[in-house]
């Protein structure tokens, strides 16, 4: 299945991506995304069975999809997870995975506006594949690691450079207001045969800038899961994005940064696609 918030006569709520339509799951008693993720195998039961009897159809014509998580309970990053980008950043590659937050103003969902801040000159895109907890866990075991995520979506880690190089601290150049595209949709697991085989990717103004496979991550969905888990519990509707691979713009020569005006497109093989335009913000 796949997981979306969106927004019809005036209500934002939780639906499934049927194509060309949406079903609402609020007559399930579901009324956001975090809800749904909450209530479990249960709720995953009667969405199986909406799905199969086309109930509570609104065609998608009619609807706005937002990201498919708003206000996240974590919005957690992972930097330096691909090797080779590791490595075009001129960086040590990492031993332990490298921690930081987006906040909840940096998500937007797809086709809405990424703003280029006036101070900074070095906006920069990264596609990058996600994981979403639905299951609450401590001290999470490696090899338990599918029991406690529902499944995967896509998030652009937009990234002041000039921000965030500016000290040890990463997270200030990461979560400016509309940092954190994020969606279309949430895929559920079961629709994702191996998650660390994926074909991810990005175009920017149609020239593709990314392109490798989550096969290359350092550190992988059980290793961060474990990680993680030590530290802090994690809860459903958690979202952890998993890095970014080669490409970004402030390794190229000479360097790519966005502006108002351009189209950003990250694919990721049995996702989909999220697609932001840039205009100028404040």
């Amino acid at each position: 299945m796949k997981l979306v918030t969106f927004t019809h006569g005036g209500s934002t709520r939780a639906g499934l991506d049927a194509a060309a339509s949406i079903v609402d799951l609020a007559p399930a008693g579901y009324a956001d995304v975090l809800s749904f993720l909450r209530a479990g195998d249960a709720a995953i039961q009667k969405a199986n069975e909406m799905l199969a009897s086309h109930g509570a159809v609104i065609p998608r014509s009619e609807v706005k999809i937002e990201a498919p998580i708003p206000v996240p309970p974590k919005f957690i990053c992972i930097g330096l997870n691909y090797l080779d980008h590791a490595k075009e950043s001129g960086m040590d590659v990492p031993t332990t995975p490298i921690v930081f937050a987006k906040y909840s103003n940096a998500v937007i969902g797809p086709d809405e506006a990424i703003e280029i801040p006036t101070v900074s000159n070095e906006v920069d895109y990264e596609a990058e594949f996600a994981f979403v907890i639905g299951k609450e866990g401590r001290n999470i075991p490696k090899d338990d690691w599918e029991n406690y995520v529902f499944g995967y979506t896509i998030v652009n880690d937009v990234s002041a450079r000039d921000y965030q190089l500016a000290t040890s601290q990463w997270t200030i150049g990461k979560t400016f207001d509309t940092f954190g595209p994020m969606g279309p949709s949430i895929v559920s697991k079961d629709e994702i045969a191996d998650p660390h085989n994926l074909r991810i990717g990005l175009d920017l103004n149609g020239q593709t800038l990314q392109d490798s496979s989550t096969k290359q991550l350092i550190f992988r969905i059980p290793d961060l899961m474990e990680y993680l888990s030590k530290v802090m519990t994690l809860v459903p509707g958690d979202i952890i994005s998993t890095g970014t691979p080669p490409g970004v713009g402030m390794a190229r020569k000479p360097p790519v940064f966005m502006k108002p005006g351009d189209e950003v497109v990250v694919k990721i093989e049995g996702i989909g696609e999220l697609r932001n335009p840039c205009v100028a913000g404040v």
